[in-house]
């Protein structure tokens, strides 16, 4: 085990290095009660409002750019920012020489109380650079897409989305990453991160950051009584709202084989047989990971747009989302629905099950002390497969599931020769509707079988009643989903695109004239 030493990242132009604070301060509170940055305001505290955005910057992965993403820093715990680089609304322009972004928020009249401006600024200067540095630009859907985990009571929205629009009509001028890279190239050189200091209960408490898989693997076998944290999407909560102490804390986002996407392609007899399988590394962001589905699996697409909001799914993770085992998580209907299986790790050894079987009970998975997630291994869908995805919430962008389905079955000659269907919000945990899938399997594709299936759910699952529905309505939205699910999937259907026309509706009535 390496020996303590500092915090150390790049903020206002130079390496920062900090001792003494607890562990569980947030990079919201380091920001205002001690880098004197009050620029980025607190709102919500857990993620929600974007008051706190930042852009975290780490090296791409030959080391030669930087990577920019927008997180929210009231969940992100400073120790998380070690080896990277912190930026802020005051890095940006001044009042005597602003910067596009800043620029075109003034001329669009995009800021009236102003809380929330600096929030938008920083999620808009990720979404100039981005599209800057590709050469391309956004539609007005893109960037009230990019713009969802930001909100605003004053403006209603449609000047900050001219602002989005105007700030590309401006000469090009971006963040000066040069000395960044540098500076993160220098921080490469620490050893492993070993930070300790006193909780905010006055107790010990330690943080590790391993980089390798093995070190990670023999670190958590060693303390199996240590809190594993990915991106803090939950964990920063259970510190912001509950007042809760960690404990001794290992983190992912430094092991490279847990941030990495692979896949391997098994070829049958004919092209239309082939599959591919991809193998998504436990801390890879759940944007990134999204994505990669996306690409397979089309049909998911409305599924990652709604998946909380583009800061959560920048700092949170698949395996973090997995491991955490929310009844009301909209990862796991998805893979469940895919055929996905999960694969765990204790020292050297792994074992790999269907994810279905990880969910033992409420808030209880099948991991064994000192174990972890590895990976997730998700198949695409075989030929003659049709897959849905439907979130059902009070508010269509950054909200809770009251239900979530993954409706998935494979026909052959219009028969049904498989049926995966995936529930969230009717359950104590995320599972299968064994019921619905038999009595539809061995049957043809029609409405009286998908009326068959809607029955069966009640026999399925005995959902809860909470804040968010009514075990009725929970028990009637599912049953509407199996029949839109038909009505989408069956022969001749006036809404066929794979992709999902209705996805594209949608979205056309979300967009803010």
């Amino acid at each position: 085990m390496s020996s303590p030493r500092p915090l150390r990242f790049v903020h206002q132009g130079r390496v920062q290095s900090v001792t003494g604070l607890p562990p569980t301060t947030t990079v919201l509170q380091y920001l205002r009660e001690h880098a004197r940055c009050a620029g980025t305001k607190e709102g919500c505290a857990e993620g929600d409002c974007g008051a706190c955005t930042v852009l975290v910057g780490e090296l791409d992965a030959d080391g030669d750019a930087l990577a920019l993403r927008n997180v929210n820093a009231c969940i992100q715990l400073l120790p998380m920012l070690d080896g990277k680089a912190l930026l802020t609304v005051e890095d940006l322009g001044d009042s005597t020489d602003l910067n596009p972004v800043q620029q075109a928020l003034v001329d669009c009249h995009g800021s009236q109380c102003g809380f929330c401006t600096p929030g938008f600024a920083m999620t808009m200067q990720a979404i100039y650079e981005r599209h800057q540095a590709d050469g391309t630009r956004p539609t007005r859907q893109d960037l009230a897409d990019d713009l969802a985990g930001n909100l605003c009571r004053c403006t209603g929205y449609r000047p900050i989305l001219d602002a989005g629009e105007r700030m590309f009509d401006a000469p090009i001028r971006l963040l000066d990453r040069g000395p960044i890279v540098d500076a993160l190239r220098e921080l490469q050189h620490d050893a492993p991160l070993h930070y300790e200091a006193p909780s905010r209960a006055g107790t010990p408490q330690r943080v590790f950051a391993p980089r390798s898989l093995d070190d990670f693997a023999a670190l958590r076998e060693a303390m199996p009584q240590a809190r594993v944290v990915a991106g803090a999407t939950d964990v920063g909560l259970w510190v912001n709202k509950q007042q809760r102490e960690l404990g001794d804390v290992i983190l992912t986002g430094r092991v490279e084989e847990l941030r990495r996407i692979d896949t391997t392609t098994v070829t049958g007899s004919d092209r239309a047989s082939e599959r591919v399988t991809l193998r998504i590394g436990a801390a890879v962001p759940l944007e990134e990971a999204w994505a990669a589905l996306t690409a397979h699996v089309p049909a998911l697409r409305e599924l990652w747009l709604r998946f909380a909001s583009p800061p959560v799914r920048h700092a949170g993770t698949l395996g973090g989302n997995i491991a955490n085992g929310s009844p009301i998580g909209d990862g796991p209907p998805a893979l469940i629905a895919l055929g996905a299986r999960i694969v765990l790790r204790r020292g050297a050894t792994q074992r790999t099950l269907p994810l279905e079987d990880f969910y033992l009970d409420y808030m209880k998975n099948a991991l064994q002390p000192g174990e972890f997630v590895e990976a997730l291994e998700v198949p695409s869908p075989p030929p003659g497969t049709r897959l849905r995805g439907y979130k059902i919430a009070k508010r269509y962008d950054s909200d809770i599931s009251a239900v979530c389905a993954v409706l998935s079955l494979r026909l052959e000659d219009g028969v049904v020769r498989d049926a995966r269907f995936a529930f969230g919000g009717m359950a104590a945990i995320v599972k299968r509707a064994a019921k619905a899938e038999s009595a539809v399997t061995g049957r043809a594709w029609d409405e009286a079988a998908q009326a068959a299936a809607a029955r069966a759910l009640d026999e399925d699952f005995r959902p809860l009643t909470d804040l968010r529905a009514s075990a009725g309505y929970r028990q009637r939205v599912a049953a509407n989903l199996v029949r839109r699910f038909w009505l989408e999937t069956r022969a001749n259907a006036p809404i066929a695109a794979e992709a999902g026309s209705v996805w594209q509706a949608v979205n056309l009535r979300r967009s803010v004239a």
